[in-house]
């Protein structure tokens, strides 16, 4: 059977990419994003355990080992190796002198056995011994139906480019316009010699001179022109294809975000460049580029045939050459990405984490880890600049070849009268004006392969799923009744392996009261708030609203009901004013004024010279943890929602400014459905309904003194809080 090699699109995706390509050998297709949710894809990438469990869901059956290479030998090929401990390759094919694998990151290479070893036995290398996944399909892998394969197109860039037909045109017929005038030049220096010259006549001289800058200054103008036009295409094109990147980030499930490296992302926008880049350079000079050499091949034809025939020829071998490098540069972009990806994550984390590094004296270590980075991508630059140099010489040297044959012709010729002097510059001119579009040809090419790996990497994020599909009708308004209602509801995150967070939990939280949450940590609380804000629908059980399906309704509608205190809340990079009034073109100062009073921050804001229009730093930067969790508040209250959910949200907040807060929000949560996750009793006490979780099951449910006489879990985490306090 042949073997198909899919490249890994993101930074961690090496197993998802084995398990494609493994699919791919026995007949089936499997999209990336699939195998990832299947496999619980993370920023840390996947385990072998994940990738097994993943493999016998598409119907294959597997066997993970530890094994040495003569048993090694004997596995069914291919399968899938941990490769330096830290990546997944697919074995092709093994004898006791090479091995063949095919690597996500570098393309399909073959290694000889001892340096192959080092890779796959890194765990135990004196033994020998390394990990290998044996998968074998089944009936029930070529039962499945195979997934629509997403082939890269360009239409991203094209439907935008549709839109400026009128600026395109004009791009297109300066090129013309320059490419005839060039096409003069020759026939100018070719007079000007052979008639101006030679007959001593200077006017006719003079003529053709005035007449050559009259063009020139013409070309120069036409250039002008072309370029502003270019510059406002490409600056279009940019905007419109970046608005549509994030606009299709913002249609992505949350949960997305939770499995991709920050990197990643940050690429991708530069993917978007790439694209653009090559559609208003190369992609529209290339087709004058291809006139201008077959225009002027015909007037060297005209002249000799056998020049023609020489420059063809060293054209010929120069493009060969040049191909020769094409994989080498794809495989170096691939992995320049990865590790720029890092680059990227590993630099925010200095930026954004400094005040951790230096509290807990990281400084050395997490300035080495940067230093490693940057070490492996001087290594990859290092090894782009030396093929880039054997390119550029062998190139020079096929280029240089061929103008000193064509030279020495050309001389020859003159030298026995087959060509006038004139003749030998214009022949001279038309050469240069030949390997003009050659190299831009070239540079075409390359520009092309380096888009088509941008497409690729974006094409995997515009193949995933809108979180609202626009092929399903979502409900867009709330019953009358607006109780919530778990149903022997069970959920685990995404991937093999994973234990069930929340299990079996019935559960009903009735329309305008406050329902807490209680439990210790890693319980599922937060989790089963995640639920409730749908960013994850992956759930067995049932989850209602009134009589409606969580799942039926709108995400953006439902948020749009929902304000949210978050653990993990953010702050914008924006004034004060606008981290409350998030996503609000007008603001609303009474209900702003209003919502910083529930808050108790009105004061600290009104203390400040700039007031509501003080800037914030991002994530925060520049005030406390008690003012971020009061904005945060304010935040939630400004929206005035009908649901209100709370994770800890009086955490980080004094007594007296919980105690002011408390008493505030009593107000605010009259009529409005209240769910508040917390440890603190003063939070949870007054609560309608508290709610009591334990290892992801519902253990008590009751009001604060009905728990307290009932002397559970409740009545236990209400005596150790108060043993702390009375420390």
């Amino acid at each position: 059977m042949s073997f198909t090699f899919y490249r890994q699109l993101n930074s961690m995706d090496c197993g998802a990419a084995c398990l494609r390509m493994v699919a791919k050998y026995y007949g089936k297709h499997f999209n990336s994003a699939t195998i990832r949710a299947n496999a619980g894809f993370t920023t840390q990438g996947v385990s072998m355990f994940g990738l097994s469990e993943t493999a016998e869901m598409m119907g294959f059956r597997t066997r993970a080992l530890q094994i040495d290479f003569k048993k090694l030998m004997l596995v069914p090929l291919p399968a899938i190796l941990h490769w330096n401990n830290n990546h997944f390759v697919v074995l092709i094919e093994l004898n006791e002198k090479k091995a063949k694998i095919a690597d996500p990151n570098k393309g399909i290479i073959t290694y000889n056995t001892s340096t192959f070893k080092e890779s796959w036995c890194v765990k135990n290398v004196e033994a020998g011994v390394g990990t290998v996944l044996i998968l074998e399909p089944t009936q029930a892998f070529y039962d499945h139906t195979d997934e629509i394969e997403v082939k890269r197109n360009w239409s991203i860039a094209v439907t935008h480019l549709s839109k400026h037909k009128k600026r395109i045109a004009q791009v297109l017929v300066t090129l013309l316009i320059s490419s005839i005038l060039q096409l003069i030049f020759p026939f100018f220096a070719q007079s000007l010699v052979d008639t101006g010259i030679n007959t001593r006549n200077l006017q006719y001289v003079t003529i053709v001179l005035i007449a050559q800058l009259t063009l020139t200054f013409s070309a120069t103008i036409i250039s002008f022109i072309r370029n502003r036009i270019q510059l406002r295409i490409s600056n279009v094109l940019n905007i419109s294809l970046l608005s549509d990147f994030w606009v299709k980030l913002t249609r992505l499930p949350i949960s997305y975000f939770d499995s991709q490296l920050t990197g990643d992302i940050i690429q991708r926008l530069s993917d978007n460049r790439q694209i653009q880049s090559f559609f208003t350079g190369p992609a529209i000079g290339s087709v004058f580029s291809v006139l201008n050499f077959f225009l002027s091949a015909i007037i060297l034809v005209f002249y000799s045939t056998q020049l023609f025939l020489i420059f063809l020829t060293g054209t010929i071998f120069y493009f060969l050459w040049i191909y020769f490098f094409q994989k080498i540069r794809r495989k170096i972009n691939y992995a320049t990405f990865r590790i720029a990806a890092k680059e990227n994550n590993a630099t925010l984390q200095l930026i954004q984490g400094m005040q951790e590094i230096r509290l807990n004296n990281a400084e050395k270590t997490k300035r080495w880890e940067w230093e490693d980075i940057q070490a492996k991508l001087f290594k990859l630059n290092f090894r782009s600049l030396n093929y880039s140099q054997w390119q550029t010489a062998g190139a020079l040297f096929i280029n240089q070849s061929k103008e000193i044959c064509i030279t020495f012709l050309v001389a020859n010729m003159v030298i026995n009268g087959q060509l006038t002097f004139g003749a030998m510059l214009a022949i001279q001119y038309i050469i240069g004006q030949m390997n003009g579009p050659v190299q831009e040809i070239i540079s075409f090419v390359q520009a092309l392969q380096d888009a088509k790996i941008s497409l690729e990497r974006l094409n995997d994020v515009y193949r995933i799923q809108d979180e609202e599909s626009i092929e399903k009708s979502l409900i867009k308004v709330l019953p009358k009744c607006k109780d919530i209602q778990f149903d022997n509801l069970s959920f685990k995150y995404p991937g093999a392996g994973n234990e069930l967070v929340l299990n079996n939990i019935s559960l009903h939280i009735p329309e305008g009261k406050i329902t807490a949450i209680v439990g210790s940590s890693g319980s599922g609380k937060t989790t089963l708030l995640k639920l409730l804000l749908k960013v994850y629908d992956s759930y067995e059980g049932d989850l209602r609203v009134g009589e409606s399906k969580l799942k039926n309704i709108s995400h953006s509608y439902w948020r749009s009901q929902c304000g949210t205190v978050l653990q993990d809340g953010f702050i914008f990079n924006d004034t004060i004013l606008n981290n409350i009034a998030v996503g609000n073109s007008v603001v609303n100062h009474k209900r702003l004024t209003y919502s910083c009073n529930m808050a108790n921050i009105r004061e600290f804001i009104d203390s400040l010279p700039k007031g509501f229009n003080t800037p914030l730093g991002i994530g925060g930067v520049g005030i406390s943890q008690g003012q971020k969790q009061r904005i945060l508040i304010a935040r939630a209250i400004y929206k005035n929602p009908q649901y209100l959910f709370f994770d800890e949200a009086t955490n980080s907040l004094d007594s007296n400014n919980e105690k002011a807060i408390i008493n505030n929000l009593n107000d605010f949560f009259l009529d409005k459905t209240v769910i508040v996750i917390a440890h603190r009793l003063s939070t949870i006490r007054d609560a309608d309904k508290i709610i009591v979780l334990h290892n992801g099951e519902i253990v008590e449910e009751g009001t604060h003194g009905e728990l307290i006489e009932l002397g559970g879990k409740y009545n236990e985490l209400v005596r150790n809080q108060m043993e702390m306090i009375n420390r």
